[in-house]
Order: C-alpha cells, then structure tokens, then sequence
C-alpha cells in the first residue's frame, strides 16, 4: 500500500527529525524527497541526512541510520512490508553498502562454484538480502534462499540444484571489539582472577 499523501508523511518525517536533534542532541540536517513513482524498487520518500553527526548513523554497519528508518516507519504507521516506501541515507552509506554487498555475492559464488560447498551469509536485513539474491540470480550454477526468521533471518548460496544441503549463518557480526559486558575483567576488584 503507498503512501497516501507524500507532503503529509513528509511533514511528520521532518518533525520526527526536528524532535530528534532537539531532544536526542543530534547535529543532524536533513533533505526529504520524493521518490520517482516510475522507477521500480524505489521508495516513495527519501531522506537524506548530513552534519557532523553522519558518522554516528553509519556506523556499526547502519545501525542507527536504519533505526531511525524503522522510528519514522512507525510513525507513519507503515506496515513491516511497506517499510521499504521510505529510506534514509547518509553520506552515500547505502550505495557504498550495494557495492560491498554485490562483490561479497559475486566472491561467495565463485567459491559455491569452485567448492561445491553452501555458502551462508550473517543475518542481515531483508534489503540487504534481496540485493544479494539479485546479484546472484544473474550468476550461473548458483541457487540462493533465504532462512531463518526474524532478526536471524539469513542468505544462503547453494550449488544449482543442492538448496536441500545443510548450512548454518555465520555469526552475526560483534561490534566495538574484543570483551564482552564485563568492562572489569574477570575475578576481583583489580581485574586479577583468584579469591578476594
């Protein structure tokens, strides 16, 4: 289902961001456009964010760029499948992401093709994975599918013809290096394992 009135839904965007650079301390601009309603696989709004703070949305792979896509679908009250009527973007981020992920497809095939082993991607979005299955389609002697649910939803290369072989994700990526929830490190006060 599109969106019903664009200036409408285009006005609430921009407060939405208005609000948040106020209240979350953000620097951020914001430029909010219309899609182009012939193109297919285009959203019906973009939104383009710039500023100081462009880094702090792309990092940890967009993590925050597609939370505030996910907030302003809410807001909007789209339905999860019509989530893609909007987009937002920052400092080239998704187009720079395309990139990386169809030469990841293009790698993953040659090695599904070489090997004759199934190749599973992370976890990832569904925008992310469906670029990956229109990448692979055009290769020869590759099948690819999608598995999993939800959050843990993942891509799999298979050679043409073997989807029934087993495979299992990669492990979604960690973020912010080594360690894990315990800044202190193990055992006592200082850091050192042993009895207090």
């Amino acid at each position: 289902m599109p969106i019903d009135d664009l200036q409408q839904a285009a006005q609430k965007i921009a407060e939405l961001l208005s609000n948040m650079n106020k209240l979350g301390g953000f620097r951020l601009k914001y430029r909010i456009s219309a899609g182009d309603p012939q193109e297919e696989d285009t959203a019906a709004l973009n939104v383009e964010l710039a500023g100081p703070d462009t880094p702090l949305l792309t990092q940890h792979n967009g993590e925050l760029l597609r939370a505030f896509e996910t907030i302003a679908a809410q807001v909007l009250r789209l339905d999860q499948r019509e989530q893609s009527q909007i987009s937002f973007d920052a400092g080239n981020f998704k187009a720079l992401r395309e990139a990386e992920l169809k030469m990841a497809a293009e790698t993953a095939a040659a090695k599904v093709i070489e090997s004759g082993v199934p190749f599973a991607f992370p976890p990832m979005n569904s925008r992310e994975r469906r670029v990956l299955h229109m990448v692979l389609r055009e290769i020869e002697g590759v099948e690819t599918a999608s598995n999993g649910e939800g959050r843990d939803r993942f891509l799999a290369v298979y050679p043409e013809g073997k989807t029934h072989l087993p495979v299992a994700a990669q492990a979604k990526p960690r973020f912010g290096g080594g360690g894990g929830g315990d800044r202190g490190g193990r055992g006592g006060r200082d850091g050192r394992s042993g009895r207090r």
